[in-house]
């Protein structure tokens, strides 16, 4: 800033537009508040079906989204420009004052004419006259001032621009309640940046620490994160993470003090670069497109070392990638896998670790050398990316062979590198990661989450992705019963489907012909019986049957599906029992063979499961019917307080705004009876060695399951004041027994090889 331009500042524009975006503000906060107390209520309220739950919903959320993202851009812009008019006000006060002051003692302060000033003692100044020290003194007062202006307004200007070029359309979410706190950001993000830009070997403890305090502490801060990944570039971030690991490259030091650290780093790192990638600024976009560019590349050029994939996938473990960014990265790092297999033809020897290859990895025990392992697991905080990432089809080169997804290539196909832990035992965090990422491709929110009521319904690629596991895992049991470690988030997946695998198994065909009236209308009966909102996966029986006889092989696996199925089961009793529930919405016009026909698939459900379980304990997998127990009543502490939120309800479930029985709705009243029975149970067994155990015989988890349905029906006809509710029970109790059962018969039909003795 201008010396004559502070002495002569006129703040009325500056005053206005502080005015302007105040009003802004509150303008918009009362549109943020009544577009989610008014539109996203209603929208939540409201029956969703078809393109409806899959688009107009979603859409609905993002645009709430886009108000609240508005209303805080707005405060944010609205705080620092209030902040830095303060700021030049008191400049300018300051300045007229340093002036006055100095005219009192014959020195003289005027505008050069070159945007700078001039000092010196008055020609006519008394005695005693001004000392050079003195003219000095008010020169580095007037400047100190000038000074400070100039930083107000251009750390203003700054990160103004840095906030709005955040977002290409729309707004962006940066929150920041001062000028200061943003121009500490981009202050911190720049001399952060520097360390980084150091060849690390001669980086020192001290500025190790420097750096692992700024990423944690600005790890989520939008400004901070832009700025230090633009400045250092993609290239001199692989560098750096690479020269840490190396021991090749030497940093004694730092290997010896600060080993210890390097996981917080690559945690804090990997959280800013992902906060950056969800910048829209022409340098963010720039920095992406050349990562991915690297990717096939050796780090050092003709000097070698490892590939760019090799490094960045490891930063990618924390933090939410963008979407874009990480689909096209995907695009690639499959592109370089598949020429370096040969299309799968051999094991990836270049990205298995070697003894003196650096270790790119400090999350856990793996190596890092396999890109994918990292990407996967980036994948998994990211669900979009990993929808569209699995579903997408490769088409050889050659010709030769069928285009594959690259779901089939990694889940059948892929030899995955070799890697074991201190102890010289197999790791297998790739495939974990694999799966890990499967659950966030399907169900459409981040791995080892619960679904809440925002999270839109499935869509037709999840459905797709969902489809296809089944699938796979039906033709071929040990692709999961090999690779047990997998089981919880297959179970976790299924879970999220239960209407879809309740569909299947009536074995109604879900693409009638139109010209067959019998068909049609069964369609339409299954439809209104397990109703769906958004996309339905489409599966057949006897794959549906054999994909739960392997999930149920594993304690974490079956407890997902058996603790979702009782919640569904009550949840759906509650609904179809309602009398207000419209008459278009029903299966029938008996409520008898809804109740039947709910308490029979489940109880196939149930009775698949547990035939999983059996030969699991009476297997080589050294699964103990008290792990499974275990497993059940844990479930207990992950849904306390919530219960019929996202557990079996998950986001397809669909009901009527009259019934209100949809995620956390009135049917948690009807689920928690049922749920705190199943949990008792599962954790007295666990407790007492004594009486017949499921796994053991398979028979003994029929009693349970009659039980539990039975109380569920019962529960919810009372809850209806149905006349009634023993026959309701009744009617529940002996087709859960038969549901459960048929199990047993249906898999000696589709899978008698996969069972050692029913």
């Amino acid at each position: 800033m201008h010396f004559e331009a502070l002495l002569h500042a006129n703040f009325k524009l500056l005053d206005d537009a502080v005015e302007d975006w105040s009003t802004m503000v509150k303008n918009l906060d009362a549109l943020a508040k009544e577009s989610r107390t008014g539109m996203k209520a209603s929208a939540s309220k409201a029956v969703w079906a078809g393109a409806n739950a899959t688009v107009s919903k979603e859409f609905i959320g993002k645009t709430v989204g886009e108000f609240d993202d508005a209303h805080t851009q707005a405060k944010s812009i609205y705080d620092i420009l209030r902040d830095t008019a303060g700021e030049l006000r008191t400049y300018h006060g300051n300045l007229t004052t340093a002036i006055q002051n100095a005219g009192t003692k014959d020195i003289s302060v005027t505008a050069s004419g070159n945007g700078g000033f001039t000092v010196r003692a008055k020609d006519d100044a008394k005695d005693p006259k001004p000392t050079d020290g003195d003219v000095t003194g008010v020169r580095n007062e007037i400047q100190k001032i000038v000074d400070g202006a100039s930083e107000s307004d251009n750390t203003a200007t700054t990160v103004l621009k840095l906030l709005v070029n955040q977002a290409s359309m729309g707004f962006s979410d940066a929150n920041y309640s001062d000028r200061d706190s943003a121009a500490a950001a981009v202050k911190e993000a720049d001399e952060l940046a520097k360390l980084a830009k150091k060849d690390p070997k001669d980086l020192s403890v001290e500025e190790f620490d420097r750096l692992n305090a700024g990423f944690k502490k600005y790890a989520n801060d939008e400004l901070f994160s832009e700025r230090f990944a633009t400045d250092v570039g993609p290239k001199k971030i692989l560098e750096f993470w690479t020269g840490i690991n190396d021991p090749a490259r030497g940093n004694y030091e730092l290997g010896h003090e600060r080993l210890d650290q390097f996981d917080d780093l690559q945690r804090n790192l990997g959280m800013s670069l992902a906060h950056a990638t969800q910048s829209d600024s022409s340098a963010m976009y720039d920095w992406k497109y050349k990562m991915v560019e690297m990717g096939d590349k050796p780090l050092y050029g003709d000097r070698g070392g490892p590939m760019g994939f090799q490094v960045m996938s490891n930063l990618m473990r924390t933090g939410d990638y963008d979407d874009r960014f990480m689909e096209d990265y995907g695009t690639k790092l499959m592109a370089t896998e598949r020429k370096l297999t040969g299309d799968g033809e051999h094991r990836n020897l270049a990205w298995q670790h070697m003894g003196m290859d650096p270790w790119l990895n400090r999350i856990g025990e793996d190596s890092g050398s396999d890109p994918l392992t990292g990407y996967l697991k980036g994948l998994s905080n990211s669900p979009d990316a990993a929808t569209s990432f699995f579903n997408e089809e490769y088409t050889p080169k050659d010709g030769d062979k069928a285009a594959a997804s690259n779901f089939k290539y990694l889940f059948e196909d892929r030899e995955w590198p070799q890697e074991s832990d201190m102890h010289g035992d197999d790791l297998n965090t790739g495939r974990n990661n694999l799966a890990l990422a499967l659950e966030a491709g399907t169900t459409g929110h981040p791995a080892g989450e619960l679904p809440t009521a925002d999270t839109p319904a499935h869509n037709p690629d999840q459905a797709k992705l969902f489809q296809s596991i089944v699938s796979s895992i039906s033709d071929d049991n040990e692709r999961l019963t090999n690779n047990s470690y997998m089981s919880d988030s297959m179970g976790q997946i299924a879970s999220e489907y239960l209407p879809d695998i309740n569909r299947a198994e009536t074995d109604v065909d879900p693409n009638p012909d139109p010209h067959d009236r019998d068909a049609v209308e069964a369609w339409e009966r299954v439809k209104n019986l397990y109703p769906v909102t958004g996309a339905s996966a489409e599966m057949n029986h006897r794959d549906v049957s054999r994909f739960l006889f392997a999930v149920g092989q594993n304690p974490e696996g079956y407890s997902a599906v058996e603790v979702g199925q009782k919640s569904y089961m009550a949840s759906l009793m509650d609904y179809q029992l309602n009398p207000d529930l419209p008459e278009s919405q029903r299966p029938n016009h008996d409520p008898e063979l809804t109740v039947r026909a709910i308490a029979q698939h489940s109880g196939e459900v149930s009775g698949t499961l547990a035939m999983g379980r059996q030969e699991a304990v009476a297997g080589p997998a050294a699964a103990s019917d008290d792990d499974y127990d275990h497993a059940v009543s844990q479930w207990k502490n992950v849904i306390s307080g919530t219960v019929g939120t996202g557990v079996g309800v998950g986001t397809s479930f669909i009901a009527s705004p009259v019934v209100g029985a949809g995620v956390g709705g009135a049917a948690g009243t009807v689920t928690s009876v049922v749920l705190e029975e199943l949990f008792q149970d599962a954790e007295g067994s666990a407790k007492d060695d004594a009486g017949p155990k499921m796994g053991e015989d398979w028979e003994n988890g029929q009693d349970n399951n009659m039980k539990y349905t039975r109380r569920a029906a019962s529960e919810a006809a009372r809850a209806h004041h149905l006349t009634h509710p023993g026959d309701v029970a009744t009617w529940a109790e002996d087709e859960a027994s038969k549901g459960y059962t048929s199990a047993g018969s249906y898999m000696e039909r589709v899978g008698a090889e996969l069972v050692t003795d029913i």
